[in-house]
């Protein structure tokens, strides 16, 4: 048990704590030469601390204020987004994001440094954030309303794997191991795949603000992943002197932090907003109805363009002869449209809701309609029509074909 280990005073050793009690142990080394696993194998090590009998260096303060000035960002923010936008997905996966990033910002100080229930609890939560930033990232880039059972399963099964981590670490054995490593694949996979749903829609983005965060998130992320993996690995077998470790870690730290800034310096507007809107009628700003608007409405109904699956909005800018810039403001503040996705799917969809209210065509096949309407795949189409009728494409023809 973990309780009768070894325990020593913090020194200016390198030491490892146990994430399911919070005891400090002695050495790393020793725990793996007796098959257990210390925490830098499980991504979630503690920063080696200096303790009572040590002076804090200008690293520790250094990280002590980003973690401080962090955690009372992601606080705020999480508060602002549950006063104004409860109801979106994207913020309450945005605020769970915070709060498991606030959980990594203290379990990596060794906080509590007791053996209490609420260490296990901010282990696991500090576990789940490369999982909860892909799930942010495809519900807010993506404008995406509602979660997918198969997401929540991934999800699910990477924070058994974190409890059932923590829970061997005392004991070790083939079962903390095998979990230990998949907890590092699933942190990488989890954010590999987070990066490409914010690298691959940035095209189809039309908040300008969004757009222009998604490059800079890319490779803020990547540095993040990089500098935690580095670190853990690197204190794991002691190929980087302390100094730099933590180094590193403040780094990470200092990452999130910028994050955080990023985010508050976003209009309210660009945050967070409806996809599904009329989009008939162009609005009136400043009592004129803007002209590329309305040839652009004209160009939609005369020349079906949303019928290619494969139509970009750089393709239908050359179509109007339009600057690419100029379109995207349009669609974006004249239309009320976030990605350019969601503006094809409106005509595609009215185009499909007339079909199968259609009885001449009550034999042509659903698949059929989507597919000539410019839908892909019946995937996205399925999902898309669901969002927008909350029902299926079989139930609005049964209901509607008379």
């Amino acid at each position: 048990m973990i309780g009768d280990e070894e325990r020593l005073p913090c020194s200016n050793d390198c030491c490892s704590s146990d994430l399911k009690s919070g005891w400090l142990v002695s050495d790393p080394a020793r725990l793996i030469e007796d098959g257990r696993l210390a925490d830098s194998e499980i991504g979630l090590s503690r920063r080696p601390c200096s303790g009572s009998h040590a002076a804090m260096t200008s690293l520790d303060i250094m990280s002590l204020m980003a973690r401080g000035g962090s955690i009372a960002l992601l606080v705020l923010w999480s508060w602002l987004l549950m006063r104004d936008h409860r109801n979106v997905l994207a913020a309450r996966l945005a605020v769970a994001m915070s709060a498991a990033i606030m959980c990594y910002l203290l379990v990596t100080i060794n906080w509590p440094g007791r053996p209490l229930p609420i260490g296990f609890v901010l282990a696991l939560g500090a576990g789940a954030t490369p999982a909860l930033f892909w799930l942010f990232a495809k519900a807010w880039f993506n404008d995406e309303r509602e979660l997918r059972k198969r997401d929540l399963a991934l999800v699910a099964a990477c924070a058994l794997n974190t409890a059932i981590l923590q829970i061997t670490s005392s004991a070790g054995g083939w079962i903390n191991i095998v979990t230990a490593i998949n907890f590092r694949v699933a942190m990488l996979v989890f954010a590999a795949a987070a990066l490409l749903e914010v690298w691959r829609g940035r095209d189809g983005d039309l908040v300008e603000g969004r757009r222009r965060l998604r490059t800079r998130l890319v490779i803020a992320v990547s540095l993040y992943v990089v500098a935690i993996t580095v670190t853990e690995v690197a204190v794991q077998y002691r190929w980087l002197a302390l100094g730099h470790a933590v180094l590193l870690g403040t780094l990470a730290v200092c990452v999130i932090f910028a994050f955080c800034a990023a985010m508050f310096g976003m209009r309210q507007a660009d945050l967070f907003g409806s996809t599904m809107v009329e989009q008939k009628k162009p609005r009136v700003q400043n009592g004129e109805e803007d002209p590329l608007a309305d040839k652009l409405l004209a160009h939609m109904l005369a020349e079906l363009p949303h019928r290619d699956e494969t139509m970009s909005i750089a393709r239908l800018a050359a179509q109007l002869g339009e600057q690419e810039y100029r379109l995207r403001r349009t669609i974006n503040q004249q239309l009320g449209h976030r990605n350019f996705a969601s503006f094809l799917n409106g005509y595609r969809l009215e185009e499909v809701k007339a079909a199968l209210a259609d009885p001449t065509q009550k034999e042509v096949p659903i698949i059929t309609i989507a597919l000539d309407a410019g839908f892909g795949s019946l995937g996205p189409f399925n999902r898309a029509f669901r969002e927008a009728e909350a029902m299926t494409p079989s139930e609005f023809r049964a209901r509607n074909a008379g």
